[in-house]
């Protein structure tokens, strides 16, 4: 995670580092800043600028802001700038003293309610958690989506899974993957009903009256297109393909190519559409890909292999299959990997 902290006193400041070298020791980008008359005596960085311009571009940069501070002050900072628990980072604030660790803002999604733990037992604090299927020892389903790297279809109806689980206690639960573990408070197996959790990888409607999708990210797209192909007809092809295998563009993990094809705009634009991580590899790695692949003399006379998209998919892929092999369209190939997942309880 990237996280910025800020003290606004010098015991406030030292504490911040302290929880910066907890934190940066766990694998995250830390970064220190201190607002407050004796900055220049602890080793973060002043803040000269308002504090509502500092929070702003800590909002569009971070992935979690930790305060250490009085909770108004950082109430203030964050109000101009909060949207959505799905696009908000994790706000966390804690006394200069290191008493209380609360977090403010998206505790499950952002991760607050978490960080907020490893923060209290790392340094001796009390972790002041308010959301009621946490204080209620409840399932949390957009904790559990988080947690595992899934897309929720419908915040509505997380919210309502939520509100049945706190109320009624109970909502169905259906998986199209394997699952392993017993299933937590709060689910049952079903196949139908009113309401229920549902982890597909489709966009389809699923098996309650109210469905809640889960949907991993275990689709690989491998991809080929003529050079200066408009991202509009390399995603057009995409989602088509993806609507004839029920695949929902939100199971889609990352897409790959050949290197030759790492500066095509359209491979470049589309992903940052959708926010998918680009995977380019040499004609020798692809080369190395075995299996019954649909070989063109014409794409390896251009690219040195007669077959690019179904060598990517199957190269990209952590142990995947190939689930739909090449289709061509308006000078754009688009093949489909697939990996193994299986749900974790």
């Amino acid at each position: 995670m990237k996280i910025k902290l800020i003290g606004f006193s010098s015991t406030g400041c030292s504490l911040a580092e302290r929880i910066s070298e907890i934190l940066s020791s766990k694998d995250n980008d830390c970064e220190v800043y201190g607002k407050c008359t004796f900055v220049s005596e602890s080793n973060v960085t002043p803040v000269t600028q308002p504090l509502h311009e500092w929070t702003e571009k800590a909002f569009q940069e971070s992935d979690a802001i930790i305060f250490v501070g009085a909770v108004g002050i950082a109430v203030r900072a964050i109000a101009p700038f909060v949207k959505t628990k799905v696009a908000d980072p994790a706000v966390i604030v804690l006394d200069e003293k290191g008493t209380y660790s609360i977090p403010l803002l998206s505790g499950h999604i952002g991760g607050a309610n978490n960080l907020a733990k490893v923060i209290a037992e790392a340094t001796g604090a009390e972790a002041v958690i308010t959301t009621a299927t946490d204080i209620n020892g409840k399932f949390s389903v957009d904790s559990f989506a988080e947690e595992h790297g899934m897309y929720i279809s419908s915040m509505l109806y997380a919210k309502d899974v939520s509100a049945y689980i706190l109320e009624k206690g109970c909502v169905g639960f259906k998986s199209d993957f394997s699952v392993e573990g017993q299933l937590p408070d709060g689910l049952a197996y079903a196949e139908d009903g009113d309401i229920g959790v549902h982890i597909t990888s489709s966009d389809l409607k699923g098996p309650f009256s109210k469905t809640l999708n889960l949907i991993p990210k275990t689709v690989i797209i491998g991809l080929g297109c003529k050079k200066d192909t408009p991202s509009e007809k390399i995603e057009e092809l995409i989602l088509k393909v993806l609507k004839s295998n029920e695949l929902s563009i939100h199971s889609v993990k990352a897409v790959a190519s050949i290197d030759i094809k790492m500066n095509e705009p359209g491979i470049l634009n589309f992903c940052k559409k959708y926010g998918l991580k680009a995977s380019f590899f040499s004609k020798e790695a692809l080369e190395g890909i075995e299996g019954d692949f649909s070989e063109s003399s014409f794409v390896k006379s251009i690219t040195g292999i007669g077959n690019v998209c179904e060598r990517a998919a199957l190269k990209a892929s952590d142990n995947g299959r190939l689930i739909q092999k090449k289709v061509a369209e308006d000078g754009v190939t688009v093949a489909i990997a697939s990996e193994s997942f299986i749900v974790h309880l």
